[in-house]
Parts: C-alpha cells; structure tokens; sequence
C-alpha cells in the first residue's frame, strides 16, 4: 500500500527538498546510483564489464521544463557515448533514455523529443552500441512508440520497454516481439489508475509471464527486467521451451540490487545487463527505486533511524 503513497511522493517538490535535505539521504542514495558525473560512472562501467557483466547507462533527470534542458539532456548523453568511444566500452555498454527528458511533455513535444534522441541513437550506433527508449506514464506511450518506430527505421537495433502491469501491454508485446527488435519488460513503477493498470501484485506478477511468454516465443529479443527470483526462473523456462540459446535474450537488473545475483546469472552463461543510472537530478529515480520494493523503503528508513 506503501508504493502509491512514495509514487506520489516522487513528484512532489516540498518531498522533494526534504528528503534532499536529509543527512542519509546521499548515502543510500549511492547504493542503486553510483556517481553524478560521468567520471564518476565510468570506473563502475569497467568494474562491471571485468565481471563479465554489461551495462545501460541512464542519465537520470526527467521533469524538465524547458527546450534548453532538452538541448542538455542530449549533450549530457552524447557526452557519455564519447567517453565510451575511448575507452572501447561500446559493445558493453547501451544507454536508457526517457524521452520526457528530451522535452516530450512541452509544446511539441514529440518532434523535439525525436529531434534530441535522434542523434544520441546515431552516435550509440557509431561506436557499436544502441539506444532504449524508457517507458514512463501511460499517457507518453503512444508518442514513445512511434519515435521508436521512426528510429528504427535507420537504426533497427533500437530498443523499447514495455510495462507488465498496463492492461495494453500484452497487445503492445504482440506487435513489437518481431524480428530484430529489443524489448525490455519491467513491472512497472509509475501511479497508474485502476483504469489501465492491474492493482493487485499477483494479478501484475501474472501478466509479466504472459507477456514473458510472447516475447520468448517471439522474434525479437526479450530483455528480462526484473530482481524476482520466480519471475527469473519462469523466464528462463520460457526461453528453454521457446529453444533459445542464451545469448538470444538477457536479464537486467538495477545496480545496487541483488549484485550477487548478477554475478550468478552470467556465470552460468547468461546475458545479464546491469541498469546503471547517475547525475544529479536523481530524486525522480530514488523514489521509484523505494516504492517498488518494500525492503528498500525498509533500508531507507533503517538508515535514517540509525543516523539520527
């Protein structure tokens, strides 16, 4: 009951300043994002890539309310991909973007959106890597969906996320499990009403191996996004079933969550890509992180008691 109360909490700018303002807040903030700057991230992408593990960057910041913000979401990410050309990380390192952070909200905000990402999807695929496009609120999907549909017309390897926990999403998961294409199921982690959105976990938890399903028996490439032991395990069940080898889809999870599991999985041989966000606008992300498991609202607060 906890996580719609924290998903409101995550747009709200008086929660916003209080919990920035909170000695322990930056402590465990470090734990599921790891720097502010791109030197920062960087050692952690070729910590990661050592193990054995890959990697999507996101650079976090999404509520933006100018076109000049857009313009700095954009360099921030072509910056990135710079650095990753350098260090020769390309092929381990992708990038997740939420097009919101392109300036999809503002007046057209579609066109500007396509304009910003278009050219960080080019530089990604110049140094042999590619672009995610996030899903975010029900409401940005449509546009979400056709920017990925008009990238990947030049850039085929462009991937998307689709959410379990939407009621549209197992005819979204239809279409888009063709050949050729990455997609990313996660649960979801957006206030959603009841009127497009399953409320109810196990109701969520079902849905996600439907779709699983779809993928699996699909052409595309599934991307697992998940930290459920279960789901995990249905997962690779489904790809066992659907005669999969394991490099022809791969889990994902957040750094900072379950690491010895990231571990686990690609020693086994499997594909396991670790969602690795930084900057300094990262209230949005830490709130969501919190609402969508109770034990890291318990950590949070744990942390707060104790450092009181």
């Amino acid at each position: 009951m906890l996580g719609p109360v924290i998903l409101a909490a995550s747009r709200s700018d008086k929660m916003r300043r209080i919990v920035s303002a909170a000695p322990v807040t930056k402590p465990v903030v470090n734990r599921f994002i790891p720097g502010e700057t791109v030197d920062q991230v960087i050692p952690i992408v070729e910590e990661l890539t050592k193990a054995g593990l890959e990697v999507t960057l996101d650079v976090v910041g999404e509520d933006i309310t100018a076109v000049e913000q857009s313009h700095a979401a954009r360099d921030a990410y072509l910056a990135l991909i710079e650095r990753l050309a350098a260090l020769g990380l390309g092929e381990s390192a992708e990038m997740s973007v939420k097009l919101s952070m392109f300036g999809q909200a503002l007046e057209g905000g579609h066109e500007l959106a396509l304009a910003n990402v278009r050219p960080v999807v080019e530089a990604a695929a110049a140094i042999g890597t590619t672009v995610t496009l996030d899903a975010e609120d029900h409401t940005t999907l449509d546009s979400m969906f056709a920017i990925h549909e008009e990238l990947r017309r030049d850039f085929p390897q462009t991937g998307c996320v689709i959410q379990a926990y939407l009621f549209r999403t197992e005819a979204d998961a239809r279409r888009l499990a063709a050949a050729g294409s990455r997609v990313r199921i996660v649960k979801g982690a957006y206030k959603e009403p009841a009127e497009v959105a399953y409320q109810d976990k196990a109701e969520i938890d079902k849905a996600y191996v439907r779709i699983m399903k779809i993928l699996m028996e699909g052409d595309g490439y599934p991307m697992i996004g998940s930290h459920d032991p279960r789901l995990i395990a249905i997962g690779q069940e489904l790809a066992r079933q659907a005669g999969r080898k394991l490099d022809e889809y791969e889990f994902q999870m957040l750094y900072g969550i379950r690491s010895e599991e990231h571990v686990r999985l690609a020693a086994e041989g499997h594909r396991m890509r670790v969602y690795t966000a930084y900057g300094t606008d990262w209230y949005g992300y830490f709130m969501r992180r919190l609402a969508e498991k109770p034990a890291n609202l318990l950590f949070f607060l744990r942390s707060m008691i104790t450092k009181n």
